[in-house]
């Protein structure tokens, strides 16, 4: 079982684009959206309960939304359960927190860690020019480099290591475990990104890397 996630917005489009984008980190992960009202703009109290309903596998739901009368009806309808264990609200920024409460969710981790992801997930980033001095370049062979899928291979690919591991590319590093700061690296296919590790599975984590950047993150080959 792992956490499921509900997308609230006033928009029907924008709920569902939010919970495409964040099933690329998490493809076993129920994600439900629930947006619009009556092909209008607004949040509809059924849809919202019939998609908490729908993404619950029993280990919770995480609740996002996007403006404060969706976050109304959210409460309502997770309090109407009445069970506080089952469905939680958070406040997070939208796409960013449903991208990182998906990659945490995909990784296999609880209701409560899964709310601290999409909580933090504007500090998911390092401060600028917080490169590591040592470590090995790797060359993004796949079409897209680190983006919403790869990123989340990558993130999944070492959450079961015990090493911290940290990317770098142009002036910036973060930790290889958050897909959001992955992202906001900006590498793109043909970029090399500095990759370091420290830890007692320092050599695996770095093989890891290296064998998932020489399959190009597994996007299928052209043609």
């Amino acid at each position: 079982m792992k956490v499921g996630l509900v997308i609230v917005s006033h928009s029907a489009r924008l709920a569902e684009g939010v919970a495409e984008l964040a099933a690329q980190m998490a493809p076993d992960v129920t994600i439900a959206a629930a947006g619009g009202v009556d092909g209008g703009i607004g949040t509809d109290f059924d849809a919202v309960a019939a998609a908490i309903d729908t993404a619950q596998e029993g280990a919770g739901v995480v609740v996002l939304y996007d403006l404060g009368s969706a976050k109304m009806v959210a409460d309502i309808a997770v309090e109407m359960l009445g069970d506080p264990e089952s469905a939680v609200v958070v406040d997070a920024p939208l796409v960013e927190g449903a991208v990182a409460a998906a990659a945490a969710a995909q990784g296999g981790a609880g209701l409560d860690e899964v709310l601290g992801a999409a909580a933090g997930a504007l500090a998911a980033m390092e401060p600028e020019g917080a490169v590591p001095r040592d470590g090995v370049d790797v060359l993004l062979t796949n079409d897209i480099g680190l983006h919403a899928r790869p990123a989340g291979l990558l993130a999944r690919a070492l959450s079961d290591v015990d090493a911290t591991v940290t990317v770098s590319f142009g002036g910036r590093s973060t930790d290889a475990g958050s897909v959001l700061g992955l992202m906001g690296l900006g590498a793109s296919g043909g970029d090399t990104v500095r990759v370091s590790a420290d830890g007692p599975q320092a050599a695996e984590a770095l093989r890891r890397v290296h064998d998932l950047a020489k399959r190009g993150f597994e996007e299928p080959s052209p043609g």
